[in-house]
Order: structure tokens, then sequence, then C-alpha cells
């Protein structure tokens, strides 16, 4: 089941004017890049493939292809990997399948947490503009998910920043997405633009 949402003023309590963080000189940079086929069009098994297919090639390339989420009613693809640069990933699809993304985030990850693997699994995308939100004030933002979490059987995992698009990527496990919401908005009161329930492939 996938839901859209519209921002409120609450958005201000993650909105920052600093200027983007610089690289650390790292070689390697954490992606998340995004394939949308279209609703019906996508099934976990065939990314599953797909992706085996990149993993035959990334070396090439000098890619790690790390987790996948697929959201199969919504016709979305999710693929986490590090990666000297976005063309390398998209160099690696497109020898490997000829399957493009149609974004690619560079992101900081926050500090996983361990699945419990008895609900179900859902990514919420919040959309907040580029510039307009930091790794920091995500990750005080997801310290008040973790401390509502528990009321509403939710498990926050992991949560990803591209602080120069505006996109956060919240991974969560719940019964519901009604469960996930009811966290977001008590806790902070930011809510997604998107949420969907996937299934995760390695």
């Amino acid at each position: 089941m996938r839901f859209l949402f519209g921002f409120t003023g609450l958005l201000l309590s993650l909105t920052c004017t600093c200027a983007y963080g610089q690289s650390n000189g790292d070689s390697l940079h954490l992606y998340i890049d995004v394939h949308h086929l279209g609703p019906g069009k996508v099934t976990y098994e065939a990314v599953a493939k797909a992706h085996q297919k990149d993993l035959a090639t990334e070396g090439k390339y000098g890619v790690h292809f790390l987790k996948y989420w697929v959201d199969e009613p919504g016709g979305i693809v999710y693929c986490l990997s590090s990666s000297p640069d976005p063309q390398a990933i998209r160099n690696t699809h497109a020898e490997a399948h000829g399957l493009l993304p149609d974004t690619v985030y560079e992101v900081t990850a926050g500090l996983p947490s361990k699945m419990t693997k008895g609900k179900n699994l859902y990514l919420d995308i919040h959309e907040l503009g580029p510039g307009n939100v930091t790794p920091e004030a995500v990750a005080a933002a997801h310290q008040k998910d973790l401390a509502v979490e528990k009321k509403y059987g939710v498990n926050f995992i992991d949560y990803w920043v591209d602080p120069r698009a505006g996109v956060v990527m919240c991974l969560s496990e719940a019964s519901d997405t009604s469960a996930v919401l009811a966290t977001h908005k008590e806790a902070h009161g930011l809510m997604p633009m998107y949420i969907a329930q996937v299934k995760e492939g390695h």
C-alpha cells in the first residue's frame, strides 16, 4: 500500500541555511539509485536476477552493490551501493542489464538497528527540498523517532540523507503504514511524501 502526503510548516524544524558539506576525500561514496519502472511492471524475482548481473559486472567499474529494495505495486527499485561516482553505477547497470536509474542520490547513512524480521518492511521518502536538510538535523529527528517507535510497534532500521537534493529515506519494520506515519507525526511532525511496503535483497 502506498500513500502520498503534502508538507507542513513543520518542515522548518529540519531546515538549515548552511552550505553543503564537502567530500571527505574518500575514493568511494555511498549512493542510492532509483528506478521508476511503472506500477505492476516489476517483481522481486526479476530484480533479484538483475541484481546478480550487477554483481557480476560491478568490479569492472569499482562499484559494490550492498542492498536493494523493491516496491512491487509502485514499480520502483532502490539500489544502495558504494561507488567512485554516479556514472560508474550507470555504467554497471547499463552493461549488466540495460536498466538505467532515473535518479542517483549521494547519501550519508545513519546508525543501523537490527531487523526483527517479524513485521512488514517499509521505505518512506521525505522530499524536503535542495539545501533544506542536513545529516545532523536528520540524526536529531531520527532520535525522536526512536524515542516514540515502541509505542506504535515500529522498528526504524536505518535512514539515508542526500543534503544536496534534500531527500531523506527511512527504512522501518511495522505492522502497517499507519504505524510508521503515527511515529513520525508524534516524534517531529515531518510526514513523508511517499511510503511503500518493500522487499529487501542483498
